[in-house]
């Protein structure tokens, strides 16, 4: 199945190419040609055109029976060309799916990728017009010299005072996709409603593999941490912030400061003390993969995919290269105060109501904000960035009361 569904990936993409690229220089040549598109007689011996070009301009009509004017005779030359190219695309086609299934999880990442910025730039140009004017950025600030990744952005409404929680949010993407510029918008608005915000990039996979991005979100807290009076907050009252994947690193990040049995299992030594950590504010997010996706479909694949590029291991259900990332285990009553949330048709919402239960089974104090199965309309992955749906205001609002609470 992951080859079969690989290569349908693949052939759409090079049919939107081929429908693009190629017939615009098809059209450009046969325009220069003087050739258009109604019948016209083709001298012996002379090619107006190239022949390459014509086939791919008119080839796949008239391999269906149809010619550009409408006659149903088929070019024997040109067809003989299709079937080449068929056959190339097919060769192609078939390359791509085997390194995919087999040997590495770039071409799935690459389509991931692809969906998910596509998402990823709709949701901030909605967010655009929300953005109060006055929002106050220091940005592109580098918290690991010699990370090129390792950069963040601050914002600060006009109003916030430096006694104000500070939310450092880690934007999501699957382990495989994603960069702070997704999130700017979305966190631009939270800082306006009176809050200090840290919107941090950290390197997603395949090009760097579990546990780099905690390693990454640790190196950022130490670096607040020395400098936080020159950036004008405080060093605690700090909340761990993020949005799917970014939610899981947000509260791992969390829990291996809670928890110094957790640390020494990822040995990574905190950089900061628990006391500084005053809450967890999750959204959407994905909390144990041990499970995920082992009925198959496209979650399976999906799960499958991003495992291995974040595991660097295509066997990693059963070398349990990802098993640190469950983070129920690891829950102690130390774990800071924490806001959940996600959507009723989320297919990973489930995560987000079985962490709560892991949560309060500890006595950590839980917020959380779920919906009846049958809310309509139904809320997918990601919901709170729609600021225009109801789901999404509300889930903005209970945000502002809880941190607003955390100050007091």
């Amino acid at each position: 199945m992951g080859v079969v569904r690989v290569s349908i990936l693949f052939v759409h993409a090079w049919t939107a190419g081929v429908r693009g690229f190629m017939p615009m220089r098809a059209r450009l040549q046969v325009r220069r040609a003087g050739v258009h598109r109604g019948p016209a007689p083709v001298q012996p011996g002379r090619v107006p055109v190239d022949a390459d070009a014509r086939c791919l301009y008119s080839g796949p009509m008239l391999a269906v029976g149809r010619g550009l004017s409408g006659d149903r005779r088929i070019d024997p030359a040109c067809e003989a060309r299709m079937r080449k190219l068929l056959l190339g695309v097919a060769v192609v086609v078939a390359v791509v799916a085997i390194l995919a299934v087999y040997v590495t999880p770039w071409p799935s990442v690459w389509v991931i990728r692809s969906i998910f910025d596509r998402g990823a730039a709709r949701a901030a140009a909605a967010l655009a017009s929300k953005v109060p004017a006055d929002v106050r950025i220091v940005a592109d600030v580098a918290y690991s010299p010699d990370d090129g990744h390792a950069r963040f952005d601050v914002y600060r409404g006009a109003t916030t005072s430096p006694d104000a929680p500070v939310v450092i949010w880690f934007h999501g993407g699957g382990f495989v996709s994603g960069r702070r510029g997704d999130v700017a918008n979305y966190l631009k608005v939270l800082a306006g409603r009176g809050f200090t915000v840290v919107n941090v990039d950290y390197t997603i996979a395949p090009e760097a593999t579990y546990p780099t991005p905690i390693r990454q979100a640790n190196a950022l807290l130490g670096y607040l941490d020395t400098n936080s009076e020159r950036l004008g907050f405080r060093r605690d009252r700090w909340v761990l912030a993020g949005d799917s994947a970014g939610a899981q690193i947000a509260a791992q990040t969390a829990a291996l400061i809670a928890n110094p049995d957790y640390a020494k299992v990822l040995a990574i030594h905190p950089g900061v003390r628990s006391a500084q950590i005053a809450g967890a504010l999750l959204y959407c997010g994905v909390y144990d993969v041990t499970h995920m996706g082992e009925g198959g479909g496209v979650l399976g694949w999906f799960v499958h995919s991003t495992g291995w590029a974040y595991s660097g291991d295509r066997a990693w259900r059963g070398t349990g290269a990802l098993s640190s990332m469950a983070l129920a285990p690891f829950i102690t009553p130390t774990f800071p105060p924490t806001f959940i949330s996600a959507g009723n048709a989320d297919p990973l919402g489930p995560q987000s109501v079985a962490l709560a239960g892991a949560l309060a089974a500890q006595r950590v104090a839980v917020t959380s904000l779920f919906f009846p199965a049958d809310y309509s309309p139904p809320l997918a992955h990601e919901y709170q960035f729609d600021l225009d749906t109801d789901a999404g205001a509300t889930a903005l609002e209970r945000s502002v009361q809880w941190l607003s609470g955390l100050a007091d």
